[in-house]
This record gives C-alpha cells, structure tokens and sequence, in this order.
C-alpha cells in the first residue's frame, strides 16, 4: 500500500513538470490543447507506472488496459472542464481552483489506478 502511494506521487511529480516540456514539441496545439495535456500526462503516468514497478516492491506491471483507462479518464477530465460549464453555468464556481492542466492529470491517476 505504502509503495502505491509513493509511486501515486512519482507518477503526479514527474507528469507535471515533464508534461510542458514535451507538449511544447507538438506542433498546432491550439484549442485541444488540454486534450494534448491529456494523452501526454496519460502516457507519463503510465511509463512511470512501468518503471516504478521494476524498483518498488509489491507493485505490479501495469497492462495496456491500465493505460487506456489513463487516456480516457483524462480525456474525460479535459473535456468535462472544457464543456461543463457551458452546459452547465453554475459549474464554474462548483469546480476546485486549480490549474485547468490539474484536472486531465488527475484524470490520468485515476485511471491508472482504478485499473490496477
């Protein structure tokens, strides 16, 4: 238990400080941005996930399922922050106050570990 959480924030450390710098190397980002953010942080909390298994104990491999529900719990994260509060426009002040790239990657842990 105690080393899921160690790899839990390995896996939010590293997708956030290592996201930018990978995003900025893809052309045309424009208006899907965060969608981009999306597969990026979903992608890095995964490969962490993969090495974080090789050097902590009792931490399995994670699977390919494991990454796809990364991808679209972020997916889903990005575009519930993007379209919620045109639909719904209360939602907004309903919404944590944390960065708009926060939301995908939380997306992302979630769904790498729920898979788990």
């Amino acid at each position: 238990m105690f080393s899921r959480l160690i790899l839990l924030g390995l896996q939010l450390i590293v997708a956030w400080f290592a996201a930018p710098a990978i995003a900025r190397y893809i052309p045309g980002l424009g208006r899907l941005e965060l969608f981009v953010y999306a597969v990026v942080f979903a992608a890095l909390v995964w490969l962490v996930g993969v090495i974080g298994a090789q050097v902590l104990k009792d931490t399995g491999t994670p699977t390919s399922g494991a990454l796809v529900s990364a991808l679209i719990l972020a997916a889903l994260a990005a575009a519930l922050y993007i379209w919620l509060p045109a639909l719904v426009p209360d939602a907004r002040r309903v919404m944590l106050s944390l960065q708009e790239k926060a939301y995908p990657l939380i997306g992302a842990a979630i769904g790498y570990h729920i898979r788990r």
